[in-house]
């Protein structure tokens, strides 16, 4: 293992030993959660630094303590590299992760019960976007817009009726389970035509934009928010893009408003990450990303899984394994780890079934791809997922198919954790 725990290991042998077992499960399997991937070395050493110890209540130059000159001067690299990147005028890189970001855009731009629009969580939407039991419809007026029942796709006319309909003052684009490019410039026009913000989340395909392989949002949205894990490889973190008249709003809605000190350590690791990012090898890592996603997509389609909207476009796809195999998808969720291969169970568009036992399946390519997963690897995960999914229940060929997932992984190194 690359990390060297020997302090803990001394002082704490349970967590350490969970944390060496956690290592060992992220080599040893496929990890296909879309929103996971593999952190850099370099990552984890800034994640992990004596910035920890150090409390920085406000901004670079606008703090609260003292002592903070070198805190400011990485806060400072991760503000101009995040801007760099996306081309915003604004950026704040405090956020705990990718819900307090929602939060915050909403404290900043809203006032409580104003009406915010975002996709239906039960079709690709997130918690934040709206969900009824979420704070995004406690404290605002939530009324979500939906895809199409045929395509299941976003159907923009049908957004914009929506937006005609329920004049929301903020209509939120962006996704957790949506397989398909986003139009933003759609949704431009459609939150000018009833006079609301446009707030974009772009927590899943953050690396895909730094990388060319999907379109930008920050030239039409009023607000971008982000994790600053999954595709763009940073630690659990967040960050918030915006436009600059609203650069005030947003640092205010993130302290005082919603957060205290910002956790340095973290943005060490988010400045880090970013830096990673500007490397022309990253480009050409989110484009395999793509890549390996449609292989995969495809090669699973011709072995009969029925896929919503009929393929991807990006990073991930949904499977509805109860429509293709009359199985539900926690069934072969569970069945697939078992076999190594790690996926999340998940409801598809209009689904019938519970949110805990749902239809559907999500899979993902970042993570692999990181690895260096290519597309002849993608056949291989499909052909595996097809044996799972024909006996999930069948105990000995499960661990056979482990076997042979251990032994592929063998051969592709994971940034951060040594074989």
């Amino acid at each position: 293992m690359c990390q060297d725990l020997k302090a803990l290991q001394a002082e704490d042998p349970q967590i350490y030993n969970a944390i060496r077992a956690e290592e060992k499960r992220q080599f040893e399997a496929i990890r296909l959660i879309p929103s996971e991937n593999y952190a850099s070395q370099a990552v984890l050493e800034a994640s992990g630094s004596v910035l920890t110890n150090k409390y920085s209540e406000g901004y670079a130059g606008k703090r609260y303590y003292e002592g903070q000159e070198h805190i400011d001067e990485v806060e400072n690299l991760a503000v101009e590299r995040a801007k760099e990147l996306f081309g915003a005028d604004h950026a704040n890189v405090q956020p705990y992760s990718g819900s307090p970001a929602n939060a915050a855009a909403y404290y900043a731009l809203l006032e409580k019960g104003d009406t915010i629009m975002g996709l239906h969580l039960l079709e690709g939407g997130h918690l934040t976007h709206g969900w009824k039991y979420n704070m995004s419809a406690r404290f605002y007026n939530s009324v979500p817009y939906h895809v199409d029942k045929e395509t299941e796709m976003l159907d923009y006319d049908q957004v914009m009726e929506a937006a005609k309909e329920h004049k929301p003052n903020l209509i939120v684009c962006g996704y957790t389970a949506y397989p398909r490019i986003v139009d933003f410039a759609k949704f431009r026009e459609i939150a000018d035509e009833v006079g609301a913000y446009l707030l974009a989340d772009i927590s899943h395909i953050n690396g895909l934009i730094v990388g060319g392989v999907h379109p930008n949002p920050v030239p039409y949205a009023d607000v971008v928010t982000s994790t600053s894990h999954k595709a763009i490889r940073g630690p659990r973190g967040g960050f918030i893009l915006s436009k600059a008249e609203h650069a005030q709003a947003i640092d205010k809605a993130i302290i005082p408003g919603l957060q205290g000190g910002p956790h340095n350590h973290t943005t060490a690791g988010i400045a880090v990450a970013f830096k990673e990012a500007m490397q022309p090898e990253f480009k050409e890592y989110a484009q395999q990303v793509v890549k390996n996603a449609k292989h995969l997509a495809d090669k699973l389609m011709e072995r009969g899984f029925v896929l919503v909207t009929g393929g991807t476009d990006n990073h991930l796809m949904v499977i509805n394994t109860a429509k293709s195999h009359d199985i539900p998808g926690k069934v072969v969720s569970e069945a697939l780890n078992k076999a190594g291969i790690v996926s999340n169970y998940n409801m598809v568009p209009f689904d019938e079934r519970s949110p805990m036992d749902p239809s559907g399946v999500r899979i993902g390519t970042p993570a692999v791809t990181t690895r260096g997963f290519k597309e002849a690897e993608m056949e291989k995960i499909a052909e595996w997922m097809e044996r799972v999914i024909k006996d999930p229940h069948n105990e000995e060929s499960l661990k056979t198919i482990h076997a042979e997932v251990l032994e592929l992984c063998s051969g592709f190194p994971c940034p951060g954790i040594e074989g």
